[in-house]
């Protein structure tokens, strides 16, 4: 799959998606702060790409965006702006009723019986609420990365058990089957991050 293309399914996948600098509980530039801080005032979730950690996105995204700079903020897969529009819709009032105009309906794959990389985001987050989920993989055969705070002081085993437990449904039922957990607490992913020479390509989701 492509950049453009790994792009075009974020926004079709993502009713909601924030493309930002660093993450939401860690803004790497003042302009995401503002953008995470509007969208936050509202209630709604939302999902988000760091592009700091995903160089090909960031490099891509403009090209298909007709919008240079970050973060950009898409709704129903199309951009509404960068942090001085979110802010103005925000002070104006029309920032909420914008996000409840989201369409969260499920992807017709999942319909469909193919288990999707949202549904298997939710479920993971019913058990751990606060983590990163980076999938990479599609169908049934994927590759899931999980980084929480849950993880302190747990075995690697207890660890991806605990992954394995939040997706038994799609387990039992067929819909996934072939599936490689990775488990880190955010320390551990900060000195992978930090000794890793080579950039990846990884979706980070905020539900």
């Amino acid at each position: 799959m492509s950049t453009e293309d790994r792009i075009r399914k974020q926004l079709q996948d993502h009713s909601i998606i924030l493309y930002m600098k660093g993450v939401p509980d860690n803004p790497e530039c003042g302009f995401s702060a503002k953008a995470v801080s509007a969208l936050k005032a509202t209630g709604i979730p939302f999902t988000y790409v760091n592009v700091l950690e995903s160089p090909f996105i960031r490099e891509k995204l403009p090209k298909v965006s007709k919008w240079p700079t970050f973060p950009q903020l898409f709704i129903n897969g199309e951009l509404i702006g960068g942090s001085d529009i979110i802010e103005a819709m925000a002070e104006q009032g029309t920032l909420l009723p914008a996000l409840q105009s989201a369409k969260f309906s499920r992807p017709s794959e999942e319909k469909n019986g193919t288990v999707t990389h949202t549904e298997v985001e939710r479920l993971i987050k019913g058990d751990f609420a606060d983590a990163e989920i980076h999938i990479e993989g599609e169908g049934c055969d994927l590759e899931i990365t999980v980084i929480s705070e849950k993880f302190n002081g747990l075995s690697m085993l207890k660890q991806q058990q605990g992954v394995m437990a939040s997706l038994a449904e799609p387990l039992s039922s067929g819909r996934l089957h072939a599936v490689t957990v990775k488990s880190f607490t955010p320390q551990q992913w900060q000195e992978k991050l930090a000794s890793s020479k080579t950039a990846n390509d990884l979706l980070q989701i905020q539900v």
